[in-house]
């Protein structure tokens, strides 16, 4: 069947009245086929968290945010930071929604992006409610593979890095700067014995504990290696919701579910990176 019809077709089941050409999929406005957005729609900085509902917690610290589009795990919001128009667009769980999300929104515009989200510790000082800054992240998942051979690093942004500390430290927050492990399975880390491949999980869990890896979580490699291949600029910070390694020690491990200080970091750094490419352009 003609790849043209079949989307002719998929489209009286869906509803999306979809239209096909060789380089992109698109709705019959013009939009990008998951995210729902067109060019202008955004702006050039976007805060990627992967909880939808953390969406509209993030928007209410943009000036004259507004709802742009509700579609699947991809919840956007656009608004203004420093008079500069800013967006936050959600991505979902694990790496494959997360780069359908990063390659549509650099198809109409985003540039720079910062993930929000959530991770558990794995070195012993790295607490719960503390801030994480990756600079790079442990490729073990399989999006990434898709994007550049395993021998390409998963390496952030230097300045979204340096904006994100800056962020950390005027805000007075507890934060670690370093690598990430980045995995498909959120209970092949928590309940790893269960698996037929548990010796093999296991294992490379103390490596990465022993390389002082300081968080696991389950987007930023992939994002990482995607923004490379885009030449677009990304960064990761994450709240620490606990740390299974110090729950092994018997040490106080509460569990912390409020992201409102990674949060703020991604704030104030993007008000650092739209001061830092004002100067430049001057």
């Amino acid at each position: 069947m003609p790849r043209k019809k079949f989307l002719n077709d998929a489209d009286e089941l869906n509803g999306r009245n979809l239209i096909y050409d060789k380089k992109n999929v698109y709705s019959k406005n013009g939009a990008q086929y998951h995210i729902m957005l067109k060019p202008g729609d955004v702006g050039e900085y976007v805060i990627v968290p992967g909880d939808p509902k953390r969406s509209a917690k993030i928007a209410k610290y943009f000036d004259d945010a507004k709802l742009m589009a509700d579609s699947r795990e991809y919840i956007t919001y656009t608004g203004k930071l420093l008079g500069k128009k800013v967006s936050v667009c959600s991505t979902g769980i694990g790496g494959p929604s997360a780069a359908i999300a990063i390659e549509e929104l650099v198809k109409v515009g985003a540039k720079y992006f910062i993930r929000v989200g959530t991770c558990g510790g794995m070195q012993l000082d790295v607490k719960s409610d503390d801030v994480v800054i990756a600079t790079g992240a442990v490729r073990m998942e399989g999006t990434s593979k898709e994007y550049a051979p395993m021998e390409w690093p998963a390496v952030a942004d230097y300045h979204i890095v340096n904006a994100l500390a800056d962020a950390s430290k005027m805000l007075k927050y507890d934060y670690h700067v370093g690598v990430v492990e980045c995995k498909d399975s959120f209970y092949g880390q928590h309940n790893p014995e269960l698996s037929p491949v548990s010796y093999e999980l296991i294992n490379k869990w103390n490596a990465w504990c022993a390389l002082g890896c300081l968080a696991s979580e389950m987007e930023s490699a992939a994002l990482f290696v995607i923004g490379n291949a885009l030449r677009v600029k990304v960064g990761t910070v994450l709240h620490v919701v606990a740390n299974q390694e110090r729950q092994k020690k018997k040490l106080k491990n509460p569990i912390s579910h409020d992201t409102d200080k990674a949060i703020k970091v991604a704030i104030e750094a993007i008000k650092n990176l739209i001061k830092e490419n004002s100067e430049k352009n001057k």
